[in-house]
C-alpha cells in the first residue's frame, strides 16, 4: 500500500492538475486554519506584525531560488541529460543538489550573521524591541530554505516522473508543522515557537518527497562539480529566474515597509487578505501550471508546435473556466469568508472589514495571479526566462509607485476614499490608507498578465508561423469560451446573492456553523447554476474536465 502510494503517477494534465488541486484545497484550508489561530491568538497588532516581518527574508529565499525558480529550470535540462542515459541524469541531479546545497547554506550564514541591518530596512517603524524579537525569529526561519531547496530538487524528479500525488502531499505537511508551531510551540516559546513551526514544517516538507525520488532511481551520491555544464546551464537559466523573482519578493518588502509605517495592524491586514487571495490562484492556477509545464516543455523541444498551441490554450481556457466563478464569490461572500476565518478572539470587527476590503479588492485581479503561472512557463517551455522577467520588474515599478501614490493619496478626504467606503461599507473605519496596498497589486496584477499574454502571441507566432491559422483558431476559441463563462456567471450571480438573502431569514449568522451554511448554500447553488449554464452554452472547457477525469479511471 505505502509503495504503491510512493510510485502513483498521474496520466492527463487535468488529472494531475485536480491531484494538485485537491492538496492545495486541503493546504488552503489549513493555511486558513492557520490564520485563523493567528489571528485568535494574537489579533491584528504588533505581534503578529514581528512575525510577517520576520517571514520575509526566508520567503525571500524561498521565492527567488525554490518557488518555481529551480523546479522549472532544472526539468528541462534533468529531461535532457536522462533522456540520454539514466546514469547522467542521476549524477546531474546529484551535482545540482549538492552545489546548490553549499550555496545556500553560505547565503543563510551571511544573512544570520547581517539580520539587523536587513531587519532595519524591512521594518523601519518598528521600535527597538520589536526589531530585535523580529531579528530573533529570522534566524530561526532561516532553516526553512535549506530545507526547500533540497525539496526542490526531488520535487523535480517527482515532476519528470508524474509523480504528483507524493509531491502535492509536502505543502500540507507544511502548513501542519506551522500549525504545531502555534498551538504547541508559541504557549513554550511564545513567537519564537512559530518560527520553530516554520523550520519544522520546512522539514516535513523535504522528507516526505525522498522515498519516492529513490524508487524512482534516484541515489545519493557526494559529487561536487562547479563546472559541469548542465549546471552551468540550470545557472544560465536560473539568473533571470532569480532577478524577477527577487524583484517579486523586494516588492513584498516595500509593501512590508509601507504597512509598517500605517496603524498597527496593517502588516498583518495585508498578508491575510493576500494569503486569502492566493489560495484559489494556487488551488487553480499552480496546479495546472504545474501538471502542464512537463508536456508543453516537451512539446516545445520534440518540435510539436501544433501540439503546444493546442495543449497550452486548452490548460488556459480550463483555468480561466475555474477562476471565474472563484472571483465571483470572493466579492460577494468576501465578509462573511473573513468572518469565517478570522473573526475569532483577538481580531476585532474593523480589523474584519478591513480584510475584507481588500479581499474584495482582489478579487478583481484574482484571475491574472491564477494564469501568470501558466504563462510564465509557456515562455519557460522554449527555454526564454528573459521575457517574464522584464515584465515582472515592470510591473514591480508599477506597483511601488502605485502604492506610494495610493497610500498618500487616501490618507486625506477625498472622493476616491468615500467611494471605497461606500463600496466596502466601511464608513465608520476612520483610516483605509492600507488599501492602497491591494490596489496597487492588483493593477500592477492585470498589467504583467496582459503584457505576457500579448508578447507570449507574438513569439508563438513568431516562432509557428505555419502554424499561424490553428493559432488564431485557438484565440477566437479562447474569446468565445470567455463570453460564455461570463453568461453563466450573471446567472451564478443572480442565484447567489438570492440564496444569500434568503438564508439570513433562517440562519443565525452570529455562529460559525451560520455563516459556514451561508457560504455553502450560496457557493454551492451558484455553482450548479454556473454548470448547468455552461452546459447548455456548449462548454467545451466543461467536457474537457469531465472526460480527463473519466480517461485516467478507465485506465487505472
Amino acid at each position: 500500500m505505502i509503495k504503491k502510494f510512493f510510485n502513483f503517477k498521474t496520466k492527463t494534465v487535468t488529472f494531475a492538475a485536480g491531484i494538485l488541486a485537491v492538496s492545495t484545497f486541503l493546504n488552503g484550508f489549513l493555511g486558513l486554519l492557520r490564520d485563523r489561530l493567528l489571528a485568535s491568538n494574537f489579533g491584528a497588532g504588533k505581534a503578529l506584525d514581528i512575525y510577517f516581518a520576520a517571514f520575509r527574508i526566508p520567503d525571500f529565499i524561498y521565492g527567488i531560488l525554490i518557488a518555481g525558480g529551480i523546479i522549472a529550470v532544472f526539468l528541462p535540462v534533468f529531461s535532457e541529460y536522462y533522456g540520454q542515459s539514466k546514469e547522467k541524469g542521476w549524477y546531474f541531479a546529484n551535482i545540482v543538489l549538492n552545489c546548490f546545497l553549499v550555496l545556500l547554506v553560505s547565503l543563510c550564514l551571511i544573512l544570520l550573521i547581517f539580520a539587523p541591518m536587513v531587519v532595519k530596512f524591512i521594518a523601519p517603524g518598528f521600535d527597538k524591541e520589536s526589531k530585535e524579537l523580529t531579528v530573533s525569529l529570522t534566524r530561526i526561519m532561516l532553516l526553512s530554505p535549506i530545507f526547500f531547496v533540497l525539496s526542490s530538487i526531488f520535487s523535480g524528479i517527482l515532476h519528470y516522473f508524474n509523480h504528483f500525488l507524493v509531491y502535492s502531499i509536502a505543502p500540507v505537511l507544511y502548513n501542519i508543522g506551522i500549525i504545531l508551531g502555534i498551538v504547541a510551540f508559541a504557549p513554550l516559546f511564545g513567537l519564537r515557537g512559530l518560527a520553530y513551526g516554520v523550520a519544522l514544517g520546512a522539514l516535513l516538507y523535504l522528507l516526505i518527497q525522498i522515498p519516492s525520488s529513490v524508487m524512482s532511481g534516484f541515489r545519493y551520491k557526494a559529487v561536487f562539480n562547479f563546472k559541469h555544464e548542465g549546471l552551468k546551464q540550470v545557472i544560465k537559466l536560473l539568473i533571470p529566474r532569480i532577478i524577477g523573482t527577487a524583484a517579486t519578493h523586494l516588492n513584498l518588502i516595500i509593501i512590508t515597509a509601507i504597512a509598517s509605517t500605517l496603524i498597527p495592524g496593517s502588516i498583518a491586514i495585508f498578508n491575510f487578505s493576500n494569503n486569502i487571495q492566493k489560495f484559489p490562484a494556487a488551488l487553480i492556477g499552480l496546479s495546472f501550471a504545474a501538471a502542464g509545464f512537463p508536456i508543453l516543455a516537451r512539446s516545445w523541444v520534440n518540435g510539436q508546435k501544433k501540439e503546444f498551441i493546442g495543449h497550452f490554450f486548452s490548460i488556459f481556457r480550463q483555468t480561466l473556466f475555474l477562476i471565474v466563478p472563484v472571483s465571483i464569490f470572493f466579492f460577494i461572500l468576501r465578509i462573511q469568508g473573513v468572518r469565517l476565518v478570522l473573526g475569532a478572539g483577538q481580531f476585532s470587527r474593523t480589523d474584519i472589514e478591513l480584510t475584507a476590503a481588500s479581499v474584495g479588492i482582489f478579487a478583481f485581479s484574482i484571475f491574472t495571479f491564477t494564469l501568470i503561472p501558466l504563462l510564465t512557463r509557456a515562455f519557460f517551455s522554449f527555454q526564454d526566462t528573459k521575457t517574464p522577467v522584464m515584465i515582472g520588474i515592470a510591473s514591480i515599478i508599477l506597483n511601488v509607485v502605485l502604492c506610494f501614490l495610493l497610500v498618500g493619496f487616501l490618507e486625506s478626504p477625498n472622493f476616491f476614499q468615500y467611494f471605497l467606503a461606500k463600496v466596502f461599507q466601511l464608513q465608520e473605519v476612520k483610516n483605509i490608507q492600507l488599501l492602497g496596498l491591494p490596489i496597487a497589486l492588483s493593477l500592477s496584477g492585470i498589467f504583467n498578465f496582459s503584457l505576457l499574454f500579448y508578447l507570449l502571441y507574438k513569439k508563438i507566432r513568431y516562432f509557428s508561423p505555419e502554424n499561424s491559422l490553428l493559432l488564431k483558431q485557438e484565440a477566437r476559441e479562447t474569446y468565445l469560451s470567455t463570453a460564455k463563462m461570463l453568461i453563466a456567471s450573471f446567472f451564478l450571480i443572480i442565484f447567489s446573492c438570492l440564496v444569500i438573502r434568503i438564508s439570513a431569514n433562517f440562519l443565525n449568522l452570529q455562529t460559525f456553523l451560520g455563516l459556514f451554511f451561508q457560504i455553502a448554500l450560496s457557493s454551492g447553488a451558484g455553482a450548479l447554476v454556473y454548470i448547468i449554464a455552461a452546459s447548455l452554452l456548449n462548454s467545451s472547457e466543461l467536457k474537457t474536465i469531465k472526460s480527463s477525469v473519466l480517461e485516467q479511471f478507465k485506465k487505472i
